[in-house]
């Protein structure tokens, strides 16, 4: 990182950053620890909490996905690691563990001996809002960043045009009329974020935007282990996919996780999992979160619930040019993927570094523009992508109902949909090559196609022609007319 403490002539080396949620974070320890002084807007007036479980209990009404199901994955762990140690260190001692893939490897794998690159496959146990309530300490006291809460942005202002280029950003106006100017604006409010009306009001192009539902309503439930129990051990897979329900297990912080059940968000039936009990009884069902809740654990929340749920990718920039100078847009703002992969924490951290970066190494802003849009293609797009292709392919499998171990081949969705069940997934039990791309997928730390590499792609192509020859896996769970007769649900689909 390069450091911008010497104010440049004519630049101000002031940061606006809208929200203070991970990516919103991110870009304020990013962009302070190299020079820029940053004021973070953050809507909600809560008082900062005074440990991790005060902080669950964080009132963050613009963020109301905090208290779901979420995963800090390789990439993100890796950045702290790297990039803010001491942030680390703080995660670690207010209760965050590491986990550390190697010690999770199969032991049927065809060679267990250590290889380059094992010391990445780490994820951070954490919940989210201990994630957010370390990191908003660590700005605080950073002596560069001001957080303003209780008003969020109402406008952005603008300044002249000059030399055919497009006006220069100046600031924001805040919902209770104080202005604040600024050489560049950071836009990481969410998903909900009205960046495109505010271009709108000011008479500028709102972008593009391409949206496509997830198909699906989530619901989660947070856990805490009694004393002298410990997490469950064996093999089973803490994420899987019924077609009609599909289920992940997530670590969190101080012995607490999560389970998520998501189901088709038209299947009315199964909106009786908002109920604490039902929501209970219907993992009980499904081996894997069954290991989870089997007496191990108490309950410390009720079921949090959320549809509405997207893959969304915004573009501010076109033809090579932004549509306002020093405005950017990370994390959700921009780009949103379907929340059940786990990846949303770690783009929008992954992000800002990336603004980070495009900023330190390009002073003029349609450079600074063009650099943060190219590394975003780059490194965030494949995974808006990968997430609306699995989307769509579990749309199809669920209208279908077309077993995996068919084939498919009519359909790529569910062909590819049928590699992962068939190919991927038992090859990465017995080739150690297969299961280290694999883990480094899941942890955003190779692009999806890096399964397409011939040492990677052959055993999985392998295993699948082979997989009318072996037995099937165990099953996941029921079938879903034996679910709803286990749980006394009928059905009114």
């Amino acid at each position: 990182m390069n450091d911008r403490s010497s104010t440049t002539q004519g630049h101000t080396n002031q940061v606006i950053v809208v929200g203070a949620g991970v990516a919103g974070l991110g870009a304020a320890l990013y962009l302070s620890r190299s020079g820029w002084r940053v004021t973070l807007i953050e809507r909600d007036a809560t008082p900062m909490p005074t440990d991790p479980d005060s902080a669950f209990a964080w009132d963050r009404r613009g963020a109301p996905q905090v208290r779901h199901s979420h995963a800090l994955l390789g990439r993100i762990h890796n950045l702290i690691r790297d990039d803010h140690p001491d942030v680390l260190r703080d995660l670690l001692g207010e209760g965050a563990t590491e986990i550390r893939f190697t010690d999770l490897m199969p032991p049927t794998l065809d060679d267990p001996t250590p290889a380059p690159g094992d010391e990445d496959l780490v994820m951070l146990a954490c919940r989210r809002t201990t994630f957010e309530w370390v990191l908003r300490r660590t700005v605080a006291r950073e002596g560069r960043v001001g957080i303003r809460t209780g008003s969020g942005v109402a406008a952005l202002t603008l300044g002249p045009r000059s030399d055919g280029l497009p006006p220069p950003v100046t600031g924001v106006v805040l919902e209770d009329g104080t202005e604040l100017g600024a050489e560049v604006v950071v836009v990481a409010n969410g998903r909900r974020s009205e960046l495109p009306e505010w271009l709108r009001r000011v008479g500028l192009p709102p972008g593009s935007e391409e949206t496509e539902d997830t198909g699906i309503v989530y619901h989660s439930r947070f856990y805490r282990l009694n004393p002298g129990r410990e997490f469950p051990t064996s093999d089973r897979p803490i994420a899987g996919d019924l077609t009609y329900l599909k289920y992940g297990v997530f670590w969190g912080d101080n012995r607490t996780f999560s389970l998520t059940l998501a189901v088709p968000q038209d299947d009315r039936t199964l909106r009786a999992l908002r109920d604490p009990e039902v929501f209970d009884a219907a993992a009980s069902l499904l081996p894997a979160p069954a290991e989870w809740i089997d007496g191990r654990a108490i309950p410390i929340t009720g079921v949090h619930s959320m549809a509405g749920l997207i893959n969304r990718r915004r573009r501010f920039v076109h033809d090579g040019m932004p549509v306002a100078l020093g405005l950017h847009a990370i994390g959700d703002a921009t780009l949103c993927t379907n929340p059940l992969y786990g990846r949303g924490c770690s783009l929008g951290f992954w992000q800002a570094r990336l603004l980070a970066d495009a900023l330190a190494g390009n002073p003029d802003p349609v450079g600074a523009a063009r650099a943060l849009e190219e590394a975003t293609r780059k490194n965030l797009d494949p995974w808006y992508e990968a997430s609306v292709q699995s989307d769509r392919a579990a749309r199809a499998a669920l209208e279908r109902q077309v077993d995996p171990r068919d084939g498919t081949e009519d359909d790529p969705a569910l062909f590819m949909r049928s590699v992962i069940r068939e190919g991927l997934q038992p090859a990465s039990r017995t080739h150690a090559v297969v299961w280290r791309s694999f883990i480094r997928l899941l942890n955003l730390l190779s692009t999806p196609d890096a399964l397409m590499a011939p040492e990677v792609a052959g055993p999985i192509l392998t295993a699948w022609q082979e997989r009318t020859e072996r037995e099937p896996d165990a099953a996941l769970g029921p079938e879903r007319g034996d679910f709803l007769a286990s749980l006394g649900l009928t059905s009114t689909d």
